[in-house]
C-alpha cells in the first residue's frame, strides 16, 4: 500500500486497522458524480490482502456509473453498534474499477471468501451486460480513528492516523 499519509509507526495502529477490516463487512462507499457531487454507498466487501476491497453492485447503480468517470473513491469502515466512545474505524483512500471479463476466473476466488451469508457469485454471472458486475476498491493510503482520550495517541480531539494494515508484527499471522 503507497500510503500518502506518514508512515505508521505504531503497529497498534495497524492491528487496529487489520481488526475494523476483519470485522465487518460493510463499507461505505464515497464516489463522486460528473458533475463533483458526492454519493455515499454502503455496500457489503471481502477484503484481500488489506489492500483489495471488493463487492458486487449492478452496473446500473449510481456509484457504479461514478467510477466510470471518476475512480478515485474514499471509504469507511466502522462498527455503528459500537457503544458511543468505543467506536472504531479505518478510513481509506483507493482507486476502484469493475473488474473486467478476462480476470474474473481469477478473481473469483479471493473476491467470494463468503462470510456472514454471503454467497459466491461464478464469474459468467458477473461478465459485461451482466444486471451485476463485480468491482474493486485498490487502497492507496489506510488511516485509523484515533479518539481523544486514547491514552498513547490522544490529543484530546479525535484524529486520524496513518496505518497500514499490510505491515505484519513478528507475532501477527495475516488471515486475509
Amino acid at each position: 500500500m503507497t500510503n500518502t499519509a506518514p508512515t505508521s509507526a505504531h503497529p497498534e495502529l495497524d492491528a487496529m486497522a487489520r481488526r475494523v477490516i476483519d470485522a465487518n463487512h460493510y463499507m461505505t462507499l464515497a464516489t463522486l458524480d460528473r458533475a463533483g457531487r458526492p454519493r455515499l454507498s454502503p455496500v457489503y466487501y471481502t477484503a484481500a490482502r488489506y489492500t483489495d476491497f471488493y463487492w458486487v453492485s449492478s452496473p446500473d447503480a449510481q456509484h457504479s456509473h461514478n467510477l466510470t468517470g471518476h475512480p478515485p473513491v474514499e471509504i469507511v469502515i466502522f462498527d455503528s453498534s459500537a457503544r458511543v466512545g468505543a467506536g472504531e474505524a479505518v478510513y481509506l483512500a483507493a482507486t476502484a474499477r469493475a473488474i473486467r471479463d478476462d480476470e474474473l476466473e481469477s478473481v473469483c476466488p479471493e473476491a467470494f471468501r463468503t462470510t456472514a451469508g454471503a454467497r459466491r457469485f461464478a464469474p459468467e454471472e458477473l461478465g459485461e451486460g451482466a444486471s451485476l458486475r463485480l468491482y474493486v476498491a485498490h487502497a492507496t493510503s489506510c488511516e485509523v480513528h484515533v479518539r481523544g482520550g486514547d491514552p498513547v495517541h490522544g490529543r484530546g480531539v479525535d484524529a486520524r492516523l496513518p496505518a497500514d494494515p499490510t505491515r505484519m508484527g513478528p507475532s501477527t499471522r495475516q488471515t486475509q
